[in-house]
């Protein structure tokens, strides 16, 4: 297999039609191409969207966002981490690698990762080397939040 490149996505009207071949899997899938549109809007330059080309076609795709470390609620000690968004691999291209290239880029900077894995993707995460974070009810609002953390970094406990 050739070697896998991750790229910046541009936040433009081409990309924009790219992103209406990912099939919408619920709202989360959904607000993704709504992430694009109001950034083509505010003409935001930095675009949070990474993503795979297999040929012309965009084949795999995330958000990536990173939060600063006075809202950290999540790694000890607390600092900026990256919160991974919608990660999706088109049907066809599955099993090829490409999620793993993705996280595999999103881990380069060192920084910890946060994610909401979708329902049935866990084993993904776990081979990823994610783990489910200690659940707190006031943080996490009903999502089930995966971490990873590199060498130094601990779960945060939850202050009492």
């Amino acid at each position: 297999m050739n070697q896998i490149k991750v790229e910046k996505l541009l936040i433009n009207y081409k990309t924009l039609e790219k992103f209406k071949h990912f099939k919408a899997y619920g709202n989360q899938e959904l607000s993704m191409l709504e992430d694009l549109q109001s950034n083509i809007v505010e003409n935001d330059s930095e675009s949070p969207f990474y993503g795979i080309y297999y040929g012309n076609n965009l084949v795999a795709r995330m958000s990536l966002y990173k939060v600063r470390a006075k809202y950290d609620a999540y790694f000890k000690p607390a600092q900026d981490y990256l919160e991974l968004w919608k990660l999706e691999v088109l049907p066809d291209y599955r099993g090829n690698g490409y999620g793993r290239a993705l996280v595999e880029f999103a881990k380069q900077d060192q920084l910890p990762i946060k994610t909401n894995p979708r329902i049935n993707s866990q084993g993904f995460w776990e081979e990823m080397d994610f783990q489910q974070a200690k659940y707190e009810m006031e943080r996490d609002l009903g999502q089930n939040p995966y971490i990873w953390m590199p060498a130094g970094v601990k779960e945060k406990e939850k202050e009492n």
